[in-house]
């Protein structure tokens, strides 16, 4: 094997077990070369831009993504490197398939630790029958509630620069020009600043860098077409996951009488089921109001339908700590150096000391 190929296998096994793997040979072995097949299949934009047989949509979508990775640089001030500068075709409709757990009387997500990035709440595969596999043990020898999902992207923090970096993947390519945007910008934000074992932090501070990024490229670079497509999808989501926040606050409290009064398993399963009932009926509700208003969605039917403390966990850690940085956003001037630079401050601190900065910005 040439001495890069050895190199590109040799980092991708330590990132990618680090990001979400667990120690047996069989995992580590998946992860390489499920990240190996990425790499492998990745060819430079230019490549494909000047390729004749290249199909003329996806040379659209390609460009867009370009102006989008330029405008994260020079606008945002997101890392300028070898990431999002390839394309592979994955001919698979996500590119892992992640696993988080939690037990049934708490949100707290089981959490895997590795050298590499620290702890992290869930387990990412590259074939979604070993991820869901793994769910059926975490629930039959655990009594885990878990929850699979399909993640579009994910982030090799800037480690694999040196090998091409992460390419753009079909998994996503075709989002529309705000999602698209909003994507390329979380999994930069990913490189800009990371702490290993702090998953909360990480996400939450992803997403304010998604939400602010995106609001200036559809202000400043978008057309109208493209902003009324992103505010309609937006409403959508926002709505949604006010709906997540309200039954996972009702959760919470739940679980907290539990930990508080010991209360009996069949009324412990009485609250939580009236939770979730409320929760699904508000959905109900939801839905009707945007079908009344011409606009029926329904892509959020199966993360209702299969709703539990796994999912409700998943969506805290994007979304508790997103109000934090936003405020530290508007704290720093809307300055984006001088905001990455704050954050990555919080990233030098202690958890304890970290997480208190950044309640204090959210109740500030």
């Amino acid at each position: 094997m040439p001495p890069r190929r050895r190199l590109v296998w040799l980092a991708a096994g330590l990132i990618l077990a680090g990001l979400g793997g667990c120690t047996p040979a069989g995992y580590y072995a998946q992860a390489v070369g499920g990240h190996l097949a990425l790499l492998q299949a990745a060819r430079p934009i230019d490549e494909l831009l000047a390729d004749p047989a290249s199909p003329a949509e996806l040379k659209s979508r390609l460009a867009l993504a370009r102006r989008i990775r330029a405008f994260a640089v020079a606008e945002l001030g997101l890392p300028d490197n070898a990431s999002y500068q390839r394309y592979s075709d994955l001919r698979r409709r996500a590119a892992v398939w992640n696993v988080a757990a939690a037990p049934p009387d708490s949100l707290t997500l089981r959490r895997w630790c590795f050298p590499v990035a620290g702890c992290v709440a869930y387990r990412g595969y590259y074939d979604e029958a070993e991820a869901r596999a793994l769910a059926e043990r975490l629930t039959r020898e655990e009594g885990l509630e878990v929850r699979v999902y399909g993640v579009p992207a994910y982030s090799t923090l800037g480690w694999l620069n040196w090998a091409g970096g992460d390419p753009l993947l079909s998994t996503f390519i075709r989002y529309p020009e705000g999602e698209l945007a909003r994507l390329l910008f979380h999994e930069l934000a990913h490189q800009q600043v990371y702490v290993g074992g702090d998953t909360a932090f990480n996400e939450s501070y992803a997403t304010a860098v998604e939400r602010l990024g995106v609001a200036r490229w559809l202000s400043s670079q978008a057309g109208d077409a493209a902003r009324r497509e992103y505010a309609a999808f937006d409403a959508r989501r926002q709505a949604f996951r006010q709906l997540v926040r309200q039954a996972r606050a009702e959760l919470a409290a739940i679980y907290e009488q539990n930990r508080a009064q010991a209360l009996t398993e069949s009324a412990l399963a009485a609250m939580k089921s009236e939770a979730m009932a409320g929760f699904r009926q508000r959905y109900q509700a939801l839905k009707a109001s945007w079908a009344a208003a011409g606009t029926p969605y329904d892509a959020y039917d199966p993360w209702v339908a299969g709703a539990n403390n796994a999912f409700f966990g998943i969506q805290a850690a994007y979304d508790d700590g997103v109000p934090a940085f936003e405020a530290l956003f508007a704290r720093e001037g809307g300055d984006w150096g001088r905001f990455h630079a704050a954050v990555q401050g919080l990233a030098a601190l202690p958890q304890a000391e970290r997480q208190q900065r950044l309640q204090a910005l959210a109740d500030g």
